[in-house]
């Protein structure tokens, strides 16, 4: 069997499709054996995963045999292809499509060169080299001006480093309607968090305020902007909360923005978010 057209199943989906996909664009088919359009298009995918050597893998999934992958993707009928990168359904199609039309939308979904050394870039960046995946990312963007996604990778690495301001350099240069998602609205409070901390007293010092004088609400709020860049966020939290018992209206409500800010830097998910969250109801009721 290729290397670039693999049999998946519930135990390796994680690794293959997921985790495979910030390396090189996965293309799931779902299939199942008694499905005559599957018969016809399973071959084509197989003999273009060879042909295009590793461009792209497939990820074959035997929608009989893994019902609950086909469900968690939203399969009503076979076959059914999803175009999975950076662990995002990107594309898809549903029936089976001749060869002609199959490669003109693999050739979409193949990465231009730049975006190649982005995705680099994000593998060596997750492995812990930041001096090479910044370097990446610079000839990606060199490469290609409007690979924005290398700007924003460039940026948040800025900030993992402690240069907020660089990073915030880069993001108000993007294009207005870039700067209206997600992504840059989260590095924008990860950078206005950082900012704030470089000026901070140190952990030691700050605790030591709060146990001479509990009601020391600055030095509360001070301590959790300390700990968010710690990345630190459960005892971020607990000093947020001590400042909204205390003075619910400190600095405008300073200790529930923070926390919101914090939920915002964390995706709005994980254990973190979901037991703050009921936390911070009861605390507000």
């Amino acid at each position: 069997m290729s290397s670039s057209s693999l049999d998946v199943s519930t135990q390796n989906f994680k690794e293959i499709v997921i985790d495979g996909s910030f390396k090189a664009p996965v293309v799931v088919d779902f299939w199942a054996p008694w499905c005559g359009p599957c018969k016809m298009l399973k071959p084509i995918l197989e003999k273009l995963a060879d042909e295009y050597q590793g461009k792209f893998i497939l990820a074959k999934v035997n929608s009989d045999e893994n019902q609950e992958l086909a469900a968690q993707f939203g399969v009503r009928g076979i076959p059914s292809v999803k175009a999975v990168r950076e662990g995002k359904i990107v594309d898809e199609f549903s029936g089976a499509l001749p060869e002609n039309a199959v490669r003109e939308w693999l050739d979409r979904l193949i990465p231009s060169p730049a975006e190649e050394l982005r995705l680099q870039a994000h593998e060596l960046n997750r492995q812990g080299d930041t001096t090479a995946a910044l370097a990446l990312l610079q000839q990606a963007i060199q490469l290609d001006d409007n690979n924005h996604e290398a700007k924003l990778d460039t940026a948040a690495i800025l900030v993992a480093q402690g240069q907020p301001q660089k990073a915030k350099a880069i993001l108000d240069v993007l294009p207005a309607k870039i700067q209206l998602e997600e992504a840059v609205a989260k590095l924008m409070t990860q950078i206005e968090l950082a900012e704030k901390s470089q000026h901070l007293e140190s952990e030691d010092v700050l605790i030591e305020k709060i146990s001479a004088n509990p009601d020391d609400l600055q030095a509360h709020v001070d301590l959790a902007n300390v700990y968010i860049n710690q990345q630190q966020y459960a005892k971020a939290i607990d000093q947020c909360f001590e400042v909204i018992r205390r003075d619910r209206e400190f600095q405008e409500d300073i200790g529930r923005k923070t926390v919101i800010a914090i939920f915002n830097l964390l995706n709005n998910e994980g254990d973190i978010v979901r037991e703050y969250r009921r936390k911070l109801a009861t605390l507000l009721n």
